[in-house]
């Protein structure tokens, strides 16, 4: 595969069913992003899917790892 705007390194999923989980999706995603910071985001993927009874957010956050300036 050849790099390019598109290509990423790896994924991070975040998901929920219930409702408190969902609404603290995004404080956990800040604070993953906070403790990886030589994470480039290049993507992101929103799946909403629900039945009779659940509602099931998915967040899928597509990323590359920069280098870090002071591996020199």
């Amino acid at each position: 595969m050849t790099k390019g705007a598109n290509c990423f390194d790896a994924v991070k999923v975040f998901s929920a069913t219930m409702q408190p989980g969902r609404e603290a999706m995004g404080e956990q995603m800040t604070s993953w992003l906070a403790s990886n910071p030589s994470v480039s985001v290049v993507d992101v993927s929103v799946t909403q899917s629900s039945d009779a009874g659940f509602h099931c957010l998915t967040i899928v956050l597509f990323f590359v790892e920069r280098a870090r300036s002071n591996a020199m």
